[in-house]
């Protein structure tokens, strides 16, 4: 590594500092591959200042509901030895999932005042909205929130996908 590519590089604390992140999270996210450093000969970890981008991609997607998984796999995409680019940020966004999310809060938000489908029968209006539990009888979960979920570049390629209404309230 040339001395001017050190000079470049973040110390744990400075990356907390600058990415709003806990040493804690830095350290469990490096634990789970989602950043990596580099070690000095006194085992100091050093970052590439390109990791300010990988945090702030991590924890927007949190925010948003993406789990950690859905995580790792897109940076798992992104090349280590260079800064990304538009274009692998573009890449990386999986608009199906994204889209998939859009519509879960918008129904969440124009369905919650009524029954959601959860068969509970424990809201007055259910015997009106869900008469006899009908919706019960499709599964679990607040049936009438539920989407189906998008394929997962990891689906596409054969792995199993999570199981629907994953994190869901009433699943």
């Amino acid at each position: 590594m040339r001395v001017s590519d050190k000079a470049h590089e973040l110390t744990i604390g400075q990356l907390a500092e600058r990415s709003g992140v806990a040493v804690s999270a830095l350290r469990f996210y490096e634990a789970k591959g989602l950043i990596s450093s580099r070690r000095t000969s006194g085992n100091q970890r050093r970052y590439s200042r390109d990791t300010l981008r990988r945090v702030a991609f991590i924890r927007v997607s949190q925010r948003v509901g993406i789990p950690l998984s859905a995580i790792q796999e897109a940076l798992s995409n992104l090349p280590d030895g260079r800064t990304p680019t538009r274009r692998d940020w573009k890449r990386l966004s999986e608009r199906a999932e994204l889209d998939y999310r859009i519509e879960q809060l918008v129904r969440l938000r124009d369905t919650l005042t009524d029954c959601i489908g959860c068969g509970c029968l424990s809201l007055g209006a259910c015997k009106l909205a869900n008469p006899g539990d009908r919706l019960g009888r499709e599964g679990a979960g607040p049936r009438n929130l539920m989407l189906e979920r998008p394929r997962t570049a990891a689906a596409r390629r054969g792995a199993a996908e999570a199981p629907d209404g994953e994190g869901s309230c009433c699943g």
